[in-house]
């Protein structure tokens, strides 16, 4: 296990060999998460990794992976897609074009749960559903729309939960053990690789769902993330964050109104 004062090393040395800066991520969540690449590595000492790091940029593209590589699923808490279903895309449908984005989209279970919910509401076609994720990898796993076939009974009972009707095998053809998802989903969705630590606002949206990302920052830069999502929000956009995850601490609290207990929040001013 590696000591603090040995992850400020690592933290300090990949920002200086390659400008990727870990300092305003939550300590306690990165230091698992670098201990496992460590554990994995099977190295003599903490310096051997530190060299490795410092020396292979093939292998610093890997641990970055694994370590900004989040865990998601699709219809993840049905009841949060239900809410959407029910009460958010009636209001979205009266726009004449609608934009959406998914920010830490990690492999894309969840973008293609909303691409289609927007499709049974009949609001696919005038929709752009932008998914971004500091993880190249995670990015291009995500554009190709293929899932573990395993993973469709449970993905299928979320959807049911969360209000769906239709037969959730309409949306994939199932081939040796994968899921590959329909075309016509994938084709209102764009991706690319944007990182809420150092980059900026790119668009204006109607609703950005962030879930389950900002329990991995320090305070300070959750604020920043809650204030790039304020400027890329529509007035009376939707904003749209994990369980466990608030704009409380971040933001005037007159300028959102939350939706019931979920941690979906409109801004009004």
């Amino acid at each position: 296990m590696i000591e603090d004062i040995e992850l400020e090393t690592l933290i300090n040395d990949i920002y200086e060999y390659y400008g990727f800066d870990f300092g305003s991520y939550s300590k306690a969540s990165l230091k698992r998460r670098v201990n496992r690449v460590y554990q994995l590595g099977e190295f003599e000492s903490f310096y051997e990794f530190l060299s490795k790091v410092r020396s292979d940029p093939e292998y610093y593209r890997s641990m970055i992976d694994e370590i900004t590589v989040n865990v998601t699923e699709m219809f993840r808490d049905p009841s949060f897609y239900a809410v959407v279903r029910k009460e958010i895309l009636p209001i979205l449908a009266t726009k004449p074009f609608i934009r959406l984005w998914h920010a830490g989209c990690s492999t894309g279970e969840e973008v293609y749960s909303m691409a289609i919910i927007l499709k049974e509401a009949g609001l696919l076609h005038k929709s752009l559903l932008y998914a971004t994720d500091v993880n190249a990898t995670v990015i291009e796993s995500a554009k190709k729309g293929i899932f573990p076939l395993r993973m469709m009974k449970e993905y299928s009972e979320n959807y049911r939960d969360a209000g769906g009707q239709e037969d959730f095998s309409n949306y994939y053809i199932a081939n040796y053990g994968i899921a590959k998802f329909n075309a016509e989903l994938a084709s209102k969705m764009v991706f690319s690789q944007h990182n809420l630590v150092s980059d900026n606002s790119f668009n204006e949206f109607d609703m950005i769902l962030c879930r389950n990302v900002l329990i991995y920052f320090d305070t300070d830069l959750q604020k920043r993330v809650i204030n790039l999502f304020d400027e890329s929000l529509s007035i009376l956009g939707f904003l749209a964050l994990g369980t466990k995850e608030t704009i409380k601490y971040s933001i005037s609290q007159t300028k959102y109104k939350q939706l019931g207990q979920e941690k979906i929040w409109r801004k009004v001013k």
